[in-house]
């Protein structure tokens, strides 16, 4: 495609005039909710585990076997619901993914052993593999191109906030009310109740939406709908995998989401082992890396979106944004020799931001590149690739710590993998061009 071309879309959205009328911004809300309670979701266990190690004698290895297998399982159904959601759509997708997590939530309380766990969380996981493709296929139908980044660091930073409230929420429930740990499932898993209410009520597409007026829906639909293909527009796995654009995508999930997922499933023990917080302290220091990450979630939609809107092509703007991030990233390598537990925050928490910076953009790749009957596979590409890399990196992490006891080797991968994977996806991706894709 020409660079005429390519710019065509946004020539014809600039011509529309800013509209009256917020309701994809309500949905953006709730995606946002959706992803808040999906992180806390899968977080309950993990403020818990220095608790649970101590009732049942659990190992570092044992730990990491039930992260291990989560990601195996979240991998999976991304697969399927990356697949699935071109098929049925987000709305029936997310009322899908998130009654299966609930099912696997609850079943959390009927198990003690790591083995359970790992069993119990299979459902929680395969469900909770449905929010970033449910959510990316939404934002794709509501947002046109130049607010997509923003819309999509708005509900990224969901993850923060469910990562936020978890350890304040399971400390208040289990450390101050003294209630039994098998509450904190209980009650959390009520909230996802809620929202599925209010997702059945309000989630419709803008086409259909009986509250959208006429001017919001010329500013999404402003950008022209790509032609469907010869199968009714469905691109299958092998079709996209034959593109170069796939691979970047992938390799890049790949290579950061382990540093994510392992913060997420083990700062808690980390704080606990390196500094001797536990349950009763180790909130505020969770909250802060998480706000920082909210932070970092934003800004790097922000900053993209701005360089956009002055006129940057796509490509440049969201690797230029990559990029900062990524140098960001590099003083937690010396987190694990912290002298104090604030430093190491300090440390952690600008990674975590840029991870969320870093992985805004990259989540924005399908829906910049790909039409949209072909963006639900590749986000479940994509999704599979980012587990397959934590499986690794959980197995690996519970293994070290077992044997040599120390943080300080995953803490210098977590520092260069974003340099890496912007470097990688360069190579494979150097035009970010759009893909002409066909059906299958």
């Amino acid at each position: 495609m020409t660079q005429a071309a390519a710019a065509a879309p946004d020539t014809v959205a600039h011509a529309v005039p800013s509209p009256r009328g917020r309701v994809r911004w309500v949905i953006c809300g709730l995606l946002f909710a959706a992803v808040v309670l999906s992180y806390i979701d899968r977080l309950v266990l993990g403020v818990l585990k220095p608790q649970l190690t101590a009732l049942y004698g659990w190992t570092n290895s044992g730990y990491g076997d039930i992260t291990g297998y989560f990601q195996v399982a979240y991998g999976l159904g991304f697969l399927l619901f990356g697949w699935l959601i071109d098929r049925i759509g987000p709305r029936a997708g997310y009322l899908l993914a998130m009654g299966a997590w609930t099912v696997g939530h609850f079943a959390q309380t009927l198990v003690t052993s790591t083995t359970g766990f790992a069993l119990a969380r299979i459902p929680l996981a395969l469900g909770e593999a449905g929010t970033f493709p449910s959510a990316l296929a939404a934002a794709s139908q509501w947002f046109p191109k130049k607010e997509r980044a923003m819309a999509i660091g708005i509900f990224n930073a969901g993850a923060n906030v469910g990562a936020v409230v978890t350890p304040l929420l399971v400390g208040f429930l289990i450390a101050d009310l003294v209630l039994d740990w098998r509450w904190a499932f209980v009650i959390t898993g009520l909230f996802n109740l809620v929202w599925l209410t209010a997702w059945w009520r309000l989630y419709h597409p803008p086409q259909s939406h009986p509250r959208i007026t006429p001017e919001e829906r010329a500013w999404i639909e402003a950008e022209p709908v790509e032609a469907t293909g010869s199968a009714g527009g469905r691109a299958g796995f092998l079709t996209v995998l034959r593109h170069r654009e796939s691979w970047s995508y992938m390799t890049g999930r790949f290579l950061i989401d382990p540093v994510w997922w392992t913060f997420l499933f083990w700062l808690p023990d980390f704080f606990h082992s390196r500094y001797g917080y536990d349950l009763k302290n180790f909130g505020p220091p969770l909250v802060a890396i998480y706000i920082m990450a909210d932070v970092g979630a934003i800004v790097g939609g922000w900053y993209s979106s701005r360089l956009l809107k002055r006129g940057v092509e796509t490509g440049r703007a969201r690797k230029q944004a990559m990029f900062a991030c990524a140098l960001f990233a590099l003083p937690v390598m010396f987190a694990a020799q912290a002298s104090s537990i604030w430093i190491a925050v300090a440390m952690i928490g600008l990674a975590c931001a840029a991870h969320q910076g870093f992985s805004t953009n990259l989540f924005a790749l399908p829906g910049d590149q790909f039409p949209r009957y072909a963006q639900g596979t590749l986000i479940g590409l994509g999704g599979f690739a980012g587990a397959t890399g934590g499986f690794i990196a959980s197995k690996a992490l519970g293994a070290l710590l077992d044997r040599v006891g120390s943080y300080q080797p995953f803490f210098i991968a977590c520092g260069v993998a974003y340099l890496v994977a912007l470097l990688i996806f360069h190579i494979l991706n150097p035009r970010y061009r759009d893909v002409r894709i066909g059906s299958m």
